[in-house]
């Protein structure tokens, strides 16, 4: 019965999860601009440009064209590429296009990228970068001449520029070191004039500014839609379901491996993979199940680990996983399944009582040799085992169950065992009694 209601909370957090992720990107968007003079909202758009993404910039650029006073919409751009298909991308260009209000991006702050189809949404709108960015390394180009211009630089395609070298490419128009200066590049954006601290004459933005970004619920899928993050994620769905299916426990390690299970099935779902790697790695968590029933690593184990590790190198298509995750993953999953799960397994159930009194008295075949422990099968299932008797069983003979201790089974040879040292004391004590 716990286990079952276990299960049912897992069940009602992966759905409540999926709620929370249907949630409009844009709901929490201001509804007026106070600023008689107008507003600017300021859209983020961090790590790849999913669908989520994309549907976070079509929504606020839609508000903001509905609502009275504002003024321009600028993208706050630092995506290491696109991860949609080229229709969608080509799709929202479009509509960047033909917006009502300017629609413009911002290559920044220092430190960001504009990579890949990234760096043609960029070169798409009227855009600008700030010291020390950098953009390019866009490949096979996504976007048709009808959506981006052509770029000055052909080398773009193959290299990263940084600020300067993408204004000479005419990929950008300037180089503006703040969000501010970018927004007073802006045609018609009203701005007043002011003197600095040493009385220089300077223009200041006299419209408020309105920064938008992803909801911390959305977000959370967005952050899956990164090689690492899905990979990780993947690796800890199947490790904790894996222990709360072996373990009588509460449920928390299976709660946030569903939430980790959630996060893995949509970032896998918004990068390109290859299919095969990830039914290789799927299938690894069944070869582990196998050996994890038994408390004991054998050639299932291995057989999981080389499937893990073959699915994780060629898991993404066109991408890679960072290599600190990749080794987090490989390694962490090998200590995991060869020590850490089989022993916790072990000392999970070692209590006397599990409902096998049944295999007493049962006879099997010792498949290693056994002094004092071992392993056997019995009725086509491999156990560990340990014998307590003084004549040592040797691989293929024939034995018997006479106690459980755990997942342990305690055995006797069928024929020729020595008598147990406490038996033979027994003895002893009985035939000085008698004389």
């Amino acid at each position: 019965m716990r286990r079952i209601v276990s299960w049912a909370f897992i069940a009602v957090i992966v759905g409540l999860t999926t709620i929370f992720s249907a949630t409009p990107a844009g709901a929490d968007t201001q509804g007026t601009c106070p600023n008689p003079k107008g507003c600017v909202r300021a859209v983020t758009v961090n790590g790849f440009i999913d669908e989520i993404t994309v549907d976070f910039i079509q929504r606020a650029v839609e508000e903001s064209e509905s609502i009275e006073g504002y003024r321009a919409v600028v993208l706050i751009v630092d995506s290491p590429g696109v991860v949609v298909s080229d229709a969608e991308f080509q799709n929202l260009i479009e509509e960047l296009q033909s917006t009502s209000i300017p629609v413009s991006a911002w290559v920044g702050p220092s430190g960001a990228e504009a990579m890949g189809g990234a760096a043609e949404l960029v070169a798409a709108l009227s855009s600008s970068m700030a010291p020390g960015t950098e953009i390019g390394d866009v490949g096979d180009q996504r976007l048709s001449k009808k959506f981006s211009p052509e770029f000055g630089d052909a080398d773009v395609f193959s290299k990263v520029l940084d600020a300067d070298e993408a204004v000479k490419a005419k990929i950008v128009t300037q180089v503006d070191p703040t969000l501010g200066d970018h927004v007073l590049a802006i045609p018609d954006m009203p701005f007043k004039q002011v003197t600095d601290d040493e009385g220089r004459p300077k223009r200041e933005i006299a419209v408020d500014g309105v920064t938008q970004k992803l909801p911390i619920t959305i977000q959370l899928l967005h952050t899956a839609a990164s090689p690492g993050v899905a990979y990780l994620a993947l690796a800890i769905a199947i490790g904790l379901l894996l222990f709360e299916f072996f373990t009588a426990g509460v449920g928390v390690a299976g709660v946030v491996g569903a939430v980790s299970a959630v996060m893995a099935g949509y970032g896998l779902a918004a990068l390109p993979i290859h299919p095969w790697a990830l039914a290789l790695c799927l299938f690894s968590g069944v070869a582990f199940a196998i050996d994890i029933q038994t408390a004991i690593p054998r050639a299932w184990t291995a057989i999981g680990l080389v499937t893990w590790t073959i699915g994780s190198f060629f898991l993404f298509d066109g991408l890679r996983a960072p290599w600190l995750s990749l080794a987090a993953g490989v390694g962490g999953m090998a200590v995991t399944m060869i020590s850490g799960m089989p022993a916790m397994v072990r000392s999970r159930f070692a209590t006397p009582t599990l409902g096998r009194d049944w295999m007493i008295g049962r006879e099997g075949t010792a498949t290693a040799d056994i002094s004092p422990e071992g392993t056997v099968e019995v009725d086509g299932g491999q156990w560990r085992a340990i014998t307590n008797r003084a004549t040592p069983v040797l691989s293929g003979d024939p034995i018997r169950i006479v106690a459980i201790d755990g997942l342990t089974l305690e055995i006797e040879p069928l024929e020729g065992g020595a008598q147990d040292y406490r038996e033979r004391r027994s003895s002893k004590t009985t035939g000085a009694v008698d004389s």
